[in-house]
């Protein structure tokens, strides 16, 4: 590496101070860099808050290069960057007071603003430089300390490496500032080895198929349409492994227990129904989030994270609106604890799909970086969880490495192809498609069965309540099916003909593909070639329009 820069920034008595040195009479940093990573390790004379640290230095990049962009959370979108590639930024029409409460502000606000130049992107926790089959990796080892930043200027020839340690709250002793290992070789080889250095685990689970309540009803459930569902998957009950409930089971977000009339013989009953099936029983909650007009909230407003003036902070606009409980408070810990126990060993859930997590670490605070904040939530989760399975959403990525089970691994699919018709408005990098799913779904595949087994989003076959052909239908299915583990439909099965019987039996079977690459060749045409023993295999389409030109000889497309 050359041409190396640091540069810390520090707060003392409300001061902010900026040092390019290692040593000076309020700390003191062990720096190394070399092909292997990069470590900077802080030692603190006085107790001081951290404001910022960066590492800059020269880096070659060639022509071809691809810049990959790992995206905030689950929701965001992933992209591999060109030279000539401007970052998509968020609209004026997203900014303002919306932008600080939404889930997409989380990027921008440790970020800061894109330049909006060709070849300035950034990505977090991890990125790495593709040309060809050739990769070269960085990778944080850990985000406990703060979110780590990879900014590239690839016009520019230089890389630089941040941490966001704004807030966190230093004494004596030792901070690992920055912990990034480098890694170069193939696809599969890099991440191997960078999941390894972590010491992760290969995921208890690797495949999972069945059904979600959320896309046919959203919130509009109850016990009939939960129990017709439940038996309409009987025709294919041999390729079905869980039924998840997803929202609408309770009177209001946070208020997991309470009695509600849509649900007149309680959650322990369908769980008791979906095992009777021979099924695993999932169900959704959003762990830390109190709707404005809940039960929780009115009686314990002193639960939630509030600003520096001791106001409420919006943790999401959904629900009309809700707030976001602070872990950091004992009582809401012992909340937390106590649902948990009731619906996962009370009720009997066997997997709690927890939603909207981002919201936890909206705030720095109590000495702690939003990171440190977001690790330490997710720790909490899981003592919660015990050995139940976690599939997590609206997870910012790296502190869900090796904590869940299975993560979402894209936005929301939509009733439309193409979205709604503010996606044309290009708000932020976070609104629900197919082709936002599907871009994630195939930028994301490293992930599946290293971090955690990937949950690509549902796939639909029905025809009622849905703008995709029959074609666009059978792109996000096989496209599900190919990179994901975690496969499920939001559609009454029991609709089904013989032909969505058969795609569906098909489909939730674990895929046995191996692909060997899987990139854009142009704007809109993405190319997944695929090991067909003597010859390669070309799986080629329009991420736009849906539309298939080589299929690969995979089934139930027309030729």
């Amino acid at each position: 590496m050359k041409n190396i820069q640091i540069e810390t920034k520090i707060s003392i008595n409300g001061k902010v101070q900026t040092f390019e040195n290692l040593d000076n009479k309020y700390f003191s940093i062990d720096f190394c860099a070399d092909a292997n990573g990069i470590k900077a390790v802080l030692k603190p004379v006085f107790p001081m808050e951290l404001v910022g640290f960066k590492v800059s230095f020269d880096y070659d990049f060639n022509p071809g290069d691809r810049f990959f962009g790992a995206g905030y959370q689950s929701w965001t979108t992933a992209n591999e960057f060109t030279a000539g590639d401007i970052e998509m930024d968020i609209t004026p029409l997203a900014r303002g007071w919306l932008e600080h409460v939404a889930a997409f502000s989380a990027d921008t606000e440790i970020t800061g603003r894109y330049l909006k130049k060709p070849g300035h992107v950034h990505s977090i926790t991890y990125t790495y430089i593709r040309n060809g089959e050739k990769m070269k990796l960085f990778g944080s080892l850990s985000e406990r300390f703060g979110y780590t930043i990879f900014r590239a200027d690839m016009n520019g020839n230089k890389l630089t490496i941040e941490r966001d340690v704004k807030g966190a709250f230093v004494k004596g002793g030792e901070y690992t500032l920055l912990d990034v290992a480098i890694f170069e070789g193939g696809y599969d080889e890099v991440f191997d080895a960078y999941f390894a250095a972590m010491n992760i685990k290969k995921p208890k689970i690797d495949h999972l198929a069945g059904y979600t309540s959320w896309y046919n009803y959203f919130q509009k459930i109850d016990e009939n349409i939960i129990l017709r569902d439940l038996n309409g998957l009987d025709p294919v009950k041999d390729v079905v492994s869980i039924f998840q409930i997803d929202d609408g089971y309770a009177p209001y977000v946070g208020d997991w227990l309470d009695y509600c009339p849509k649900f007149p013989n309680g959650m322990k009953y369908i769980a008791d129904k979906i095992h009777e099936k021979g099924y695993l029983a999932g169900i959704w909650l959003a762990p830390f989030n109190v709707q404005i007009k809940s039960r929780t909230y009115k009686e314990h407003p002193d639960w939630v994270v509030r600003d520096d003036n001791g106001r409420p902070i919006l943790g999401s606009l959904a629900w009309g609106g809700a707030y976001t409980l602070d872990i950091y408070k004992p009582e809401v810990r012992e909340h937390i604890r106590h649902f948990f126990d009731v619906v996962l060993n009370e009720w009997g859930f066997d997997m709690v799909k927890l939603d909207f997590l981002y919201s936890q670490c909206h705030k720095a605070r109590n000495g702690r970086s939003k990171g440190q904040i977001m690790c330490e939530a997710v720790d909490f989760l899981r003592e919660c969880c015990g050995d139940k399975l976690i599939l997590g959403c609206g997870l910012p990525i790296g502190p869900a490495f090796g904590k869940v089970d299975a993560c979402r691994i894209s936005c929301d699919a939509d009733l439309k192809y193409e979205g709604m018709f503010y996606n044309r408005m290009k708000l932020n990098n976070e609104l629900p498609s197919a082709q936002n799913a599907i871009n994630n779904t195939i930028l994301r595949r490293h992930l599946n069965g290293r971090a955690f087994v990937n949950d690509p989003d549902v796939f639909f076959l029905r025809d009622n309540k849905l703008t995709y052909t029959r074609e666009q239908k059978l792109l996000l299915a096989t496209i599900n099916n190919m990179f994901g583990n975690v496969l499920f439909v939001s559609d009454n099965a029991g609709d089904y003909d013989a032909e969505k019987y058969e795609i569906i039996r098909h489909m939730f079977k674990k895929s046995k593909i191996k692909v060997k690459m899987a990139e854009y060749i142009e704007s809109d045409l993405i190319r997944i070639t695929i090991d067909g023993g003597d010859k390669d295999k070309y799986f080629d389409f329009n991420i736009k329009t849906g539309k298939v030109y080589n299929n690969a000889g995979l089934p139930f497309f027309d030729d």
